[in-house]
């Protein structure tokens, strides 16, 4: 192959595997950020209403923060392409959330399952938390600086999201007999979905490879280890030999992710280019 081919071919390799791994980043944050945001004026107590909001509003920040960075990204992709003009026009934050079919979302399957009770939500909020703070204490390292900068900046947001749910996990779980009993079949709806964390899609294995992501395989013990702490002080049981689902960070979701965006994405599709 002529070297200048093969750079372009390597650069352009690069530039879509970034795009896909910012993506994925964001579709994690918009599709729990919106989860929780279903809990606004509904929450047990008005102090927990408040603070799971406020918690949708840091991940809907953080998406926000990766899709104009996904946005930009792809830009530039399509200004360097001969067939640029001809994609369509330009991409924005709000072309990537509001106008992408469900195939076409990065996100993990459990940041999608449905908000069930109060338990089913602090217990999906915990074990991504930790997951997410692990991810976005390694990704500051990246070389690449937009973003190790998102990740710097969300990791003092998330810090607060692990110390919150971490201490509702474990009121729970050695609370009342109903409140334990309530975050144990939360323990049996949610755990299926986790193994999908540590499970590299081909766009997180590239950026690995290319020095701006993160080995998720490699996460595992150290959120295992938190997992088990906090649920040894909550009294609960780590499930073992557990069939884990998968598919989500390749564009395959359960059911719950279209009602999701059929619902997020309304205005947008019945309103195209409205702005208020």
């Amino acid at each position: 192959m002529n070297p200048q081919n093969f750079m372009a071919t390597s650069k352009i390799k690069i530039q879509n595997s970034k795009i896909n791994y910012t993506l994925h980043l964001a579709d994690n944050a918009l599709i729990l950020g919106h989860r929780n945001s279903e809990w606004c004026g509904h929450g047990p107590v008005l102090e927990q209403d408040i603070a799971i909001t406020n918690i949708s509003l840091d991940l809907i920040g953080q998406a926000r923060n990766f899709y104009q960075y996904a946005a930009e990204l792809t830009n530039e992709a399509k200004a360097s392409s001969p067939q640029g003009e001809e994609v369509g026009g330009e991409v924005t934050e709000d072309t990537l959330a509001y106008l992408r079919d469900a195939r076409d979302f990065k996100n993990c399957l459990l940041v999608e399952q449905p908000n069930g009770d109060w338990a089913v939500t602090i217990l999906r909020q915990f074990l991504f938390s930790v997951y997410q703070y692990l991810l976005y204490q390694r990704l500051q390292t990246s070389n690449d600086a937009q973003l190790a900068a998102i990740a710097e900046k969300a990791l003092k947001e998330v810090t607060y999201h692990i110390r919150w749910s971490s201490e509702w996990v474990i009121r729970l779980g050695d609370g009342t007999e109903e409140s334990h009993k309530k975050i144990l079949k939360a323990i049996d709806d949610l755990w299926m979905f986790t193994g999908e964390l540590f499970k590299p899609a081909l766009y997180e294995t590239e950026a690995v490879e290319d020095g701006f992501g993160v080995d998720v395989a490699n996460l595992k013990d150290g959120w295992m280890q938190k997992v088990k702490n906090v649920f040894g002080e909550a009294t609960l049981p780590v499930p073992e030999n557990v069939w884990m689902q998968s598919g989500g960070k390749e564009g395959m979701h359960t059911e719950y992710l279209g009602y999701i965006l059929a619902d997020m994405q309304f205005l947008q599709r019945a309103y195209p280019d409205c702005e208020w």
